[in-house]
């Protein structure tokens, strides 16, 4: 028996099909706050297979204001035009 968030992954054996999938029981999609369109990532561990609620990463928006990074890149960019022009 294996314990893992308190959840006991005992006797819950499923079948794989044609494609690969398994379905994810409603007991472990409700106390993992599962909903369909989330995603989950797999890792092998040992000879187990994990799956974890993959994490979304915090929005990006705004989070180089004020670097001049857009100012470089376009410099950049500018530069690289007029090399291939001539």
């Amino acid at each position: 028996m294996v314990w893992k968030n308190n959840v006991i992954l005992d006797g819950m054996t499923h079948r794989i099909g044609t494609k690969g999938q398994v379905v994810i029981p409603i007991e472990l999609r409700t106390k993992l706050g599962l909903e369909p369109g989330d995603e989950v990532e797999f890792r092998l561990d040992g000879s187990a297979v994990v799956m974890e609620r993959s994490e979304l990463p915090a929005s990006l928006m705004g989070k180089y204001a004020g670097t001049g990074l857009t100012a470089d890149l376009e410099a950049e960019h500018r530069a690289e035009l007029q090399r291939e022009v001539g």
